[in-house]
């Protein structure tokens, strides 16, 4: 759809509505993003609205990239790091109206996905998410700020599970009897985790937090992996935060959505190319105690979503969208399913792990 956005956050930029083309892209559910063509330019650029309800400190965004960007371009300056474009006034972001504007280069001739179609592109993207925690592997994590903090703490996630339930309706407890059973049967894997939290060989790295496959460009006719996009939630935090969202996301066919729990099933095939792709880039860096923790990310990364989809259910849907009342439980079914599946198969999956450890 085309449209029309406030002048002064054109202007910001230094452009017009008259010597523009304004499109609305993207399916995300946070930032409000539109593709910017300049009439008079080949270049086009990327318009996000930052959203302040989720990243409560829009300047610790701006200044994490700016200081990567800045450690790539001495150590890794072939590297495509999509950093912002900056304001007329040499700016980083724009603040109009008390919203938080920010322009990208747009990347010709690559693509971002929805869903996987094919092994190759689990394979292309997880290596691009390897390949950047890699290249800032001797990057000072701790001098990045959180951009949403908590994000990826299970411990935390599992407090605010407890509390909702401890202050939830009775009619929401019996609906979810089943699936708080499985979230406290389950607390196990927080415990396994704390056994590992404070080992010295476990360190925090620069993680993107968010890597799904739509936030890697893909060449257009190739299929290979151009760059990683959508870096707002790049801070410090485990590796198994990158590795074990890829693996909720990319494992099955069928997204947290689907209620035929029937069709949540492990591809293998995706499964092995995203290891494949992800330890080509991270095995050498990955101490001990990571590589020992490879398939758990996987549990990590579930659990953490089975509770925080829990959570929403019983605090009465107030923060995923939901297009009906229970839409919330039927996505911690969906979860715990994938849970069940990651379990089962185990030993053939860590088997693929050791493979390509070697």
């Amino acid at each position: 759809m085309e449209l029309n956005l406030d002048s002064e956050v054109l202007e910001a930029y230094g452009y017009t509505k008259e010597n523009t083309k304004i499109t609305q892209i993207g399916t995300g559910l946070i930032n409000r993003t539109y593709l910017l063509s300049p009439l008079a330019e080949e270049q086009k650029y990327i318009l996000q609205n930052i959203n302040i309800s989720v990243f409560k400190s829009p300047q610790a965004i701006a200044d994490n990239l700016r200081a990567i960007a800045d450690y790539l371009s001495l150590t890794s300056p072939d590297y495509l790091f999509i950093k912002p474009v900056s304001t007329a006034n040499s700016e980083e972001m724009a603040h109009i109206h008390n919203e938080y504007w920010r322009m990208l280069p747009f990347v010709p001739n690559t693509i971002s996905l929805d869903v996987l179609a094919d092994p190759k592109q689990a394979y292309e993207a997880a290596r691009q998410f390897g390949k950047l925690s890699r290249l800032l592997d001797k990057f000072d994590a701790k001098t990045l700020q959180p951009t949403i903090p908590g994000f990826h703490d299970l411990g935390l996630r599992y407090e605010q599970f407890m509390l909702a339930l401890n202050q939830a309706d009775e009619t929401l407890k019996q609906d979810a009897k089943q699936q708080l059973s499985d979230a406290l049967t389950h607390k196990y894997i927080l415990d396994y985790y704390n056994s590992y939290a404070y080992r010295k060989d476990f360190p925090d790295r620069v993680m993107h937090h968010d890597t799904k496959i739509s936030n890697v460009l893909l060449d257009s006719e190739t299929n290979e992996g151009v760059c990683v996009i959508d870096l707002d939630t790049i801070m410090p935090g485990k590796f198994i935060s990158d590795l074990g969202d890829m693996m909720r996301t990319y494992l099955c066919a069928f997204s947290e959505n689907e209620t035929d729990l029937d069709k949540i099933k492990i591809r293998l095939p995706y499964f092995e190319a995203m290891i494949k792709g992800y330890l080509s880039e991270m095995k050498s860096i990955l101490t001990e105690t990571e590589k020992e923790l490879i398939l758990f990310s996987g549990k990590y990364m579930i659990y953490m979503q089975a509770l925080r989809f829990l959570t929403d259910f019983l605090s009465g849907n107030k923060y995923y969208p939901t297009s009906y009342p229970t839409q919330n439980l039927d996505r911690v079914k969906n979860q715990f399913k994938l849970l069940y599946e990651l379990s089962v198969n185990e030993k053939e999956l860590q088997d693929i792990i050791e493979e390509n450890l070697v």
